[in-house]
């Protein structure tokens, strides 16, 4: 759909909704690191000029402000009486189906306000081509010539505690495998989950590829983005007779901003429908059945909208505060809480010491 088409939707689908008017709130994680909020808010702007005159605001979970309150109240502010909520989130985990719906309950309960809440981007042709452009331009920069067939695909994802999300991440890589035709395809991840990048870059070299595509699957940059740059450089210092090619993240990348723009779509078309099969939340999905109906509610209300950020780096982290993946406590609010690690709690993932994931950042990383 067109952003004159989106724009024409939205007006004509307004009465629909009871005359009231309409307000769209962007819902972001947040970072510490200034480069990644500040792409995260050129790509808001980008998809309010997609659909204006419809007002979109923006806000954030944790570490970075306006938070998503604030980002609700400019709405209303705004005039906005039904928001259309979409989460800025790749897969469904905890943050999409936990968290931000958690703020945005408390909100309509607190105030009245109609907000309908939209779901993640997830699988979608248009995130594929999107990634699909962006391994394109590490291939255009190769310098010698490999065939596809010689060459190793692998996707790194976020890592998350829920196996659902963890599993999309590797359709992605599926997808992208056979679209390319690449010799095979491996999928890590940069944390809570295993494999991590390192020990599963370790047992990716094995196969005998001559080249290695390293792909982080993020939208913005951060600091687990400069991690898989210094784990994969750690890998191929020690294999110099493989290529390495590290593509770039997804970014603004127009396919992102068309995925953004048609999930708006979908909440006003009430097709909002999250993976329900295999949500370790509401299914017995196997090894995390005790996991089934917790509570829906957000860890981050310690750090929301905490900005007392690192100053370690300039402007894009380099990733210096976690050298081992733990961040490094900033300000107060780290001791206030009781948390010395400085971040909020998540569910226990029950593979927390498995020899290819989550410990591995602690100990300095797996050896070949």
């Amino acid at each position: 759909m067109s952003s004159q088409a989106s724009a024409s939707f939205l007006a004509d689908a307004a009465p629909t909704a009871g005359g009231r008017s309409l307000g769209v709130l962007v819902c972001g994680h947040g970072s510490r690191n200034r480069l990644a909020v500040a792409e995260f808010a050129a790509l808001a702007e980008q998809l309010q000029q997609r659909l204006r005159p419809l007002p979109l605001e923006y806000g954030y979970l944790e570490f970075a402000r306006p938070i998503l309150r604030d980002g609700l109240e400019t709405l209303r502010r705004r005039g906005a009486e039904h928001i259309l909520a979409v989460p800025a989130m790749l897969f469904a985990a905890g943050h999409a189906k936990n968290d931000i719906p958690s703020v945005l309950n408390t909100y309509a309960a607190e105030t009245g306000l109609r907000i309908d809440y939209g779901r993640e981007l997830g699988v979608d042709r248009r995130m594929i081509q999107a990634a699909g452009a962006r391994i394109r331009e590490a291939l255009a920069r190769a310098t010698g010539s490999v065939p596809l067939q010689d060459t190793l695909l692998v996707v790194v994802g976020r890592g998350s505690s829920d196996p659902d999300a963890n599993s999309n991440v590797a359709k992605v890589t599926r997808m992208l495998v056979e679209g390319f035709g690449f010799g095979w395809g491996e999928t890590v991840y940069s944390g809570v989950t295993f494999p991590l990048v390192e020990p599963g870059l370790r047992q990716a070299v094995r196969l005998g590829y001559r080249r290695v595509v390293v792909f982080p699957y993020f939208l913005f940059s951060g600091v687990l983005v400069s991690r898989i740059v210094q784990h994969t450089e750690r890998v191929a210092a020690d294999h110099p007779e493989l290529e390495f090619i590290q593509a770039a993240y997804l970014g603004d990348h127009p396919h992102v901003l068309d995925t953004f723009e048609e999930r708006v779509m979908d909440v006003v078309r009430g097709d909002t429908a999250m993976n329900c099969s295999l949500c370790k939340y509401r299914a017995q999905v196997l090894g995390f059945e005790t996991d089934v109906g917790a509570p829906q509610h957000s860890h981050h209300h310690h750090v929301e909208g905490l900005t007392d950020g690192c100053d370690l780096c300039e402007r894009e982290c380099t990733g210096a505060c976690q050298p081992d993946g733990v961040p490094i406590p900033l300000g107060a609010a780290a001791s206030e809480h009781g948390h010395g690690h400085g971040h909020h709690h998540h569910p226990v993932y029950p593979h927390a010491d498995h020899p290819l994931g989550p410990r591995t950042l602690r100990s300095g990383g797996a050896t070949a």
